[in-house]
């Protein structure tokens, strides 16, 4: 065992103890609890924004976890500060000269399927190739800093987590010599597969080739498209009666709430009784969660998943009724349900001491993205009481003042200008999307020439090629193997 790895493994074990001292010393101090109710909205912006499906891994895999120290702020050469990021390496397959099939991690903590099973690891044992899995700073176990607060997130920027990656390409080609000459291909899902267009844009040199499912490209603050798609799924998968039902039922909620019927909506949501329907903000974070229960539905939906829940929905003698189960259901049946605008603030300050990781993704929306998933398109069944407004202002209450519509759309636009927007100007990336993914109109589509799956949906093509894949999903999947092998020639 080298002095170099000892010297690295003691230096890792004595920041990462006293980061849990530093956080039990703030718990006894502050008199925090060390868990905590999540209110129904940040639970299901949570379901939104987690990994991409695990993969069914059918043998035994040796994936090893590693670290690599990490500069704090990659573009202040004054800033000597360094994290440990986190990384899992599969070197199975390895041979002199392997290349190099890198997942990047998005905002969630990884694991070690994507790299066990899975077309992407199908593909790397054809090639012979290392398989790494890289974390994103701030989110799983790669947090740089002592809390989360709206000063340290100063350093979690797509920018700062591109150039990780960069540094850990060039790191990691240093300390294996066999592969200082490998090509290296890139694959991520949603987030990180927007991370992956974007890696080529900026360091076209340190990668070969690139996969993209389901990359958002377009900052867009007001995202009405999103639950455009989410209503589409139900009527083309569903029904039209179980999209009139969905409408209809909020309707009559929203309805019950502005005529005096309240008292009534309140017991058939089964809502705490702290909630406030008077409050604009307590009705927007309830009417969000509801959408966002059928948000999560669309967006991970497999082949009989909205079927079901459709038969489920019109098994109710009327619409409200409907909707009220299947979102008591979708929020984890509490014992009552809290829905206040005031809860979710509190949520994500407490989150600063207890690196929740709904905390920095609603930060990077904040300053870089937006995507808010509104009610402002009458082209969707989930009525009109969660608009921008809820999302804009909640990023002011948890960050800072400084977070104005003004400012967010500002920082939504600046994305737009150092990434391209809709035009990133990249050469050997292929993006899919399935036809049915809410994301899919901030991306690309046929015309730009990426594959659209139909009747797919979010990340949903990372399997392994199957006798239960789609004409379409197969076609999709022997593309990419043919890019690959042309990449690597």
């Amino acid at each position: 065992m080298s002095i170099k790895f000892l010297t690295h493994f003691w230096k890792m074990a004595a920041t990462r103890l006293v980061v849990a001292l530093l956080l039990l010393l703030v718990a006894v101090c502050q008199g925090l609890e060390a868990s905590k109710d999540v209110p129904v909205l940040v639970k299901t912006l949570q379901n939104l924004h987690r990994g991409p499906p695990k993969q069914t891994v059918l043998k035994r895999v040796n994936v090893q976890e590693k670290w690599i120290t990490q500069k704090l702020d990659n573009f202040d050469a004054a800033n000597t500060e360094t994290y440990e990021m986190r990384y899992l390496l599969n070197d199975e397959f390895q041979a002199e000269g392997s290349p190099i099939f890198i997942y990047l991690g998005g905002e969630w903590e990884i694991e070690s399927s994507m790299i066990s099973a899975g077309h992407w690891y199908d593909l790397a044992e054809e090639h012979k190739g290392v398989l790494v899995y890289t974390e994103h700073r701030y989110y799983g176990e790669s947090v740089p800093t002592t809390t989360m607060s709206t000063e340290n997130l100063k350093y979690l920027h797509v920018k700062q987590a591109l150039a990780d990656v960069a540094e850990f390409i060039k790191s990691f080609k240093a300390e294996h010599p066999q592969l200082a000459n490998s090509k290296v291909l890139l694959a991520g899902g949603s987030y990180s597969a927007t991370m992956v267009v974007w890696f080529k844009r900026l360091y076209p040199d340190l990668v070969d080739g690139g996969w993209a499912s389901s990359a958002p490209l377009l900052a867009k603050v007001a995202f009405t498209e999103y639950k455009e798609v989410v209503g589409q799924a139900f009527l083309q998968l569903g029904s039209q009666k179980c999209y009139d039902r969905i409408q209809n039922g909020i309707a009559e909620l929203e309805s019950m709430f502005a005529n005096k019927r309240g008292a009534e909506a309140r017991s058939m949501l089964r809502l705490c009784n702290s909630f406030d329907d008077k409050n604009d903000l307590d009705m927007w974070s309830l009417f969000g969660s509801i959408s966002n229960i059928f948000s999560g539905t669309a967006q991970y939906q497999k082949a009989g998943d909205i079927e079901y829940y459709c038969n489920y929905l019109l098994s109710f003698n009327d619409d409200a009724t409907a909707i009220a189960n299947f979102a008591y259901w979708g929020w984890g049946m509490p014992s009552c349900v809290d829905a206040r605008y005031s809860s979710t603030v509190e949520y994500y300050l407490w989150a600063v001491n207890y690196f929740d990781a709904g905390r920095p993704w609603y930060y990077q929306t904040c300053n870089e993205y937006g995507w808010y998933q509104t009610s402002g398109s009458r082209n969707q069944p989930f009525g009109t009481k969660f608009p921008t407004a809820l999302y804009t202002t909640l990023c002011a209450d948890v960050f800072s003042s400084q977070f104005s519509n003004e400012q967010i759309n500002s920082n939504a636009a600046q994305t737009n200008v150092d990434f391209g927007g809709m035009s990133p100007d990249v050469e050997n990336v292929y993006m899919t999307h399935g036809a049915l993914d809410p994301w899919s109109p901030m991306g690309h589509g046929v015309a730009e020439g990426a594959t659209l799956i139909a009747e797919a949906s979010h990340c949903a093509d990372f399997g392994s090629i199957s006798a239960n894949d789609s004409a379409e999903m197969r076609a999709s999947k022997e593309r990419l193997a043919e890019l690959v092998r042309e990449w690597l020639a």
